[in-house]
């Protein structure tokens, strides 16, 4: 039997530290039900003795489950549908007046298993099959703090209760073609586009380099305030000028109006970098 009280503020300030969640007060059920088997195949009682086994030295592996089991990998296609909509109907067609000789570049930060930046993806396609083409190219670079979203990101295949949440039949038919085991794999144009990399948003942002557009939705709730400001201010610097960004509907970007400009879609709400 695991006790997740006997450690449990210890615990909390732990993740923080090393990821950035703030879990708050009595989250223990959530503990428990994230971590029960990593704890139990590693004979932990405590939240106590698992904090010290992570902070020993070779703790690094079982850090990483942790951080991973504690994340939350809750995503589908085209989530929250009016960013999608705000990429297709003006910030595409804006970037491709500007006939900019560079790459567009797009980053899905906490993109989780991928259905974010592979529905990015999907739209620049449908958006070049209207024989708008960015003479330079495009790229994608989608990253996440989970190493096993990331695998399942980077196969690039889903099965039918995955593909199911969100995306239409036509999509599945034009963007899809479905494998022996009765997945649906990403074809090859769409998925060519995405590059993923392991990132903690704690990190340095600097090799990342520049981009036009960072979606950085529905991950933002999970930080304290100061720690959301931190983000939001070092994204600043990876925008181009003029470069947008995306954050979830229930999140915004409050105090920093030096930095960027809000802007109604009508509907949703985008923010361009000052």
């Amino acid at each position: 039997m695991v006790d997740v009280n006997q450690g449990y503020e210890a615990f909390c300030d732990f993740l923080e530290k090393h990821s950035g969640i703030c879990l708050g007060a009595s989250k223990q059920y959530l503990v428990s039900s994230r971590l029960r088997k990593i704890l139990q195949e590693a004979s932990i009682g405590t939240l106590t003795e698992l904090v010290a086994a992570m902070s020993r030295a070779g703790g690094q592996s079982l850090r990483s489950d942790v951080i991973d089991a504690m994340t939350t990998n809750e995503t589908l296609w085209f989530r929250d549908i009016h960013p999608f909509r705000i990429l297709e109907e003006q910030l595409l067609p804006e970037f491709y007046q500007q006939k900019v000789n560079r790459p567009l570049r797009i980053w899905s930060a906490a993109c989780s298993t991928g259905q974010e930046p592979y529905s990015i993806s999907m739209m620049i396609e449908e958006f070049k099959q209207k024989n708008r083409v960015f003479s330079a190219g495009e790229k994608i670079i989608a990253t996440d703090i989970s190493n096993t979203a990331l695998d399942a990101a980077k196969s690039a295949e889903y099965a039918m209760l995955a593909i199911g949440r969100g995306l239409d039949p036509e999509r599945l038919k034009r963007h899809f073609e479905e494998t022996p085991g009765g997945r649906w794999k990403v074809k090859t144009p769409i998925a060519q586009r995405v590059e993923f990399r392991p990132m903690n948003l704690q990190d340095s942002y600097a090799l990342l380099g520049k981009f036009d557009i960072v979606f950085c939705r529905n991950v933002l709730i999970y930080f304290t305030a100061e720690f959301k400001r931190d983000i939001l201010t070092r994204i600043h610097a990876t925008l181009n000028p003029g470069g947008y960004l995306m954050v979830g509907a229930s999140e915004a970007v409050n105090g920093l109006g030096d930095l960027y400009e809000m802007v109604h879609c009508r509907p949703g709400i985008i923010y361009r970098k000052r």
